[in-house]
């Protein structure tokens, strides 16, 4: 699923409330996520999971190409926890386990 597919589902349910609406409300929760994020807070969403940012140390990596030594950084990644409910959900099967 893409953001503009949520949009489009979320405008279709919700027909009091344009789709740029929609639209404008779905973009500014994925930015306050990505600024969160990027200021190093943990994000929590019942029932789906969490997002938090991980540190990856400094390493020696190889060129696959030409097998000299590489120096990578230490860098910042964000990482995705999957909660209990999303999880089993998953593993009920297509149907969402309902």
């Amino acid at each position: 699923m893409t953001k503009s597919d949520l949009v489009e589902r979320i405008a279709a349910k919700c027909e009091t409330i344009s789709r740029k609406e929609v639209e404008i409300v779905v973009n500014t929760i994925f930015d306050s996520m990505r600024d969160a994020l990027i200021r190093g807070e943990r994000i929590e969403i019942r029932g789906v999971g969490s997002f938090t940012v991980r540190t990856r140390n400094a390493r020696e990596g190889r060129n696959p190409k030409t097998g000299s030594v590489v120096h990578i950084a230490e860098k910042r990644v964000p990482y995705f926890k999957v909660g209990k409910e999303l999880r089993e959900r998953v593993n009920a099967g297509g149907d969402g386990g309902k």
